[in-house]
């Protein structure tokens, strides 16, 4: 249905001092610290798990030496969404408003809503991590204690017993990530990057990364966390995150957690001849998911 005249009564008359209600500070692109970026020329994208070899094994003399196994493991997919809106305004609204012009003020609002939207998708990637009917290549959610290898055995991207942000817990996941492994049970020199936070903790993780000395206790000894740069790229916060206590820590794995650009932002405006309406529309394809699970430790707070 076309914006007409008679939902925008007040802007027909003179005497209006303000409108209201669009123009607030944004934050803009949260998005993009959370993934690595990508493009896409297909309607899906697959990346698939190359597990490798295992430990080499003692030839004992004169015999034949042993032949390893591999081959393909899960299979990642990301599906591209398409996200679009539009609006119309009838052409006596467009002639009638005697104000700052219309259709410019709700394209504006268009453009927010479109970017709104792109960065709850991203952000519920890791607000479901710890949601089962969420889940990756291997079956499970993002952060889980169970995560399979194509070896048989098991590993975990969070703690056993989920705990808040602490320097403790920031310790304890720091030695998790250094214990990472492939699917072959061959240690990786995986590290922390970023740390990624709701708005709750911000100054939980100043006082934990930022202080040269230990946080909360009379002990005079030196930050470790800072001291050694634990976190490289600092804390950041994502005001799309809907647990108070969850947080995140990215790591330096490669084909972990992505976004992939479908078509960029496209917007289109034609005119109805009989009605005179305009109508306006914005559309863009992406997609956000995870290949590796390594590229992320969490907790989802106590």
């Amino acid at each position: 249905m076309a914006l007409n005249r008679s939902q925008i009564l007040k802007e027909l008359e003179p005497g209006l001092n303000a409108i209201f209600g669009e123009e607030y500070a944004r934050y803009e692109n949260e998005h993009e610290v959370l993934f690595d970026s990508n493009s896409s020329n297909r309607a899906f994208e697959e990346e698939v798990l190359f597990p490798g070899f295992g430990a080499a094994v003692v030839k004992p003399e004169g015999q034949g030496v042993s032949y390893a196994e591999t081959g393909e493991g899960w299979v990642s997919r990301y599906n591209h969404e398409t996200v679009a809106l539009a609006f119309a305004i009838t052409e006596e609204a467009m002639e009638d408003n005697l104000y700052e012009s219309l259709s410019k003020r709700l394209s504006k609002a268009l453009a927010r809503s479109m970017a709104h939207t792109k960065q709850v998708k991203a952000a519920n990637v890791y607000n479901r991590a710890f949601n089962n009917s969420y889940t990756g290549g291997d079956g499970l959610e993002l952060c889980s204690t169970a995560h399979t290898m194509q070896d048989g055995n098991t590993w975990a991207n969070e703690p056993a017993t989920s705990a808040d942000l602490s320097e403790t817990s920031l310790e304890a996941a720091m030695i998790a990530i250094a214990g990472f492994t492939d699917d072959r049970s061959i240690p990786i020199a995986a590290q922390a990057r970023t740390l990624h936070i709701p708005r709750q903790l911000v100054f939980v993780a100043e006082r934990i990364l930022k202080s040269p000395l230990r946080s909360g206790t009379a002990d005079n000894d030196l930050n470790a966390l800072a001291t050694t740069g634990s976190v490289p790229g600092g804390f950041h916060v994502n005001h799309r995150f809907t647990d108070a206590d969850a947080w995140f820590l990215r790591t330096d794995t490669p084909d972990s957690m992505k976004m992939f650009d479908r078509v960029g932002m496209d917007t289109k405006m034609e005119g109805d001849f009989e009605t005179g309406n305009v109508r306006y529309k914005a559309r863009e394809r992406y997609s956000f998911g995870w290949s590796d699970p390594r590229g992320v430790y969490g907790s989802e707070g106590a």
